[in-house]
């Protein structure tokens, strides 16, 4: 099976709350979302006896993601905060609350739709700074995020090259970070994959093998196609049905059996993207992959990272079903003829 959703709350939803969202993407017959972590960093809120029994499930005036006390953390979402206690509040504005991502998560399983979650696009594991601090946490809490809805995957990319230091030591800085954050999601027992999106510009951490070498040192990570970073990144490698059939081959040891995958149509340069367009629009043509994962058959969800979203999204699966559904009547047509043939050969 495939799943196509779009990488956010449908653009054409009239609310803007996840709720929303998920509704409105079932109501569109598409069978993913990925929720779009935009803002990045947290604050602290600061337990007095107004708060004090509440809990990070019950707690209605921000989405508490983490309990500190006495210097130690804890993300029990049950555990009653203490006086003296600091709750680490996400800024993201993915729920007004953390008790709201369970029934949620129940919701999108029910309607039968996967969920994941994009980090910030700016990240930066390898700089080792406030920044960096503050990036680890984004991945961090979106593990506890999508592990409350019932989600499989937190898709981020890594970091950037700034010049403040070699190649070589950020890929040290983002190796060992990325190790801290999956062990931590381990201790926890936290099921989410963490998914290394390949990213489009040269300068970025994220290049095919860069990916696929990190995927091999951690175990915990899988690998995210963004078709159309990759084909910026490659010049405008992706022109033939095998093109994008190799692809999927080089990723699908990593996969767990699915391929996450995003698409949009593209505008690249000297190996570096420009923007995002239609689909439509651009020498990317996902008419060319729709029928690459006619032949290949994998168990896939495919984003649409599009201006248009949802659009492109639902016009991802009409293509798709079109080039199945042509196959299927090539398949039929020939046997109702070989049975014909047959028939003749048997009257005479």
């Amino acid at each position: 099976m495939i799943r196509f959703g779009p990488a956010g709350i449908p653009l054409s939803c009239k609310g803007r709350t996840l709720k929303d969202g998920i509704e409105d993407v079932h109501n569109l017959s598409l069978t993913a979302m990925e929720v779009q972590m935009v803002r990045a960093g947290t604050s602290i809120l600061y337990i007095d006896d107004e708060f004090a029994g509440e809990t990070m499930n019950t707690l209605e005036c921000g989405m508490a993601v983490e309990i500190i006390r006495d210097g130690e953390p804890y993300t029990d979402p049950d555990m009653p905060f203490e006086e003296e206690d600091e709750v680490v509040i996400m800024n993201s504005g993915i729920v007004d609350s953390f008790g709201e991502l369970a029934p949620l998560g129940r919701m999108a399983k029910r309607l039968d739709i996967s969920m994941s979650l994009h980090t910030p696009n700016y990240m930066d594991l390898g700089s080792n700074n406030e920044l960096t601090d503050i990036c680890i946490d984004n991945i961090r809490h979106a593990g506890l995020v999508v592990d409350a809805l019932g989600g499989d995957l937190v898709v981020t990319s890594l970091g950037l090259y700034n010049g403040n230091l070699s190649e070589e030591d950020i890929d040290v800085n983002i190796m060992d970070n990325v190790a801290m954050v999956i062990d931590e999601w381990h201790e926890k027992g936290l099921k989410p994959k963490l998914g290394v999106e390949v990213t489009g510009q040269q300068e970025v951490f994220g290049s095919m093998d860069q990916v696929l070498n990190i995927c091999d040192q951690i175990d915990g990570l899988v690998p995210v196609i963004n078709f159309p970073h990759l084909h910026s990144r490659t010049m405008g490698s992706l022109m033939e049905p095998e093109d994008f059939a190799y692809v999927i081959e080089q990723v699908a040891p990593y996969c767990d059996g699915r391929l996450y995958a995003d698409f949009a149509g593209v505008e690249h340069r000297d190996g570096n993207e420009l923007r995002l367009t239609p689909i439509k629009k651009g020498d990317l043509r996902f008419e060319t992959l729709a029928e690459c994962l006619a032949d290949v058959r994998p168990e896939a969800t495919i984003i649409s990272s599009s201006p248009l979203l949802e659009h492109d999204a639902m016009y991802m699966r009409v293509i798709y079903e079109r080039v199945i559904n042509k196959r299927v009547g090539k398949m039929l047509r020939a046997k109702r003829k070989e049975a014909e043939s047959a028939a003749a050969e048997a009257a005479d």
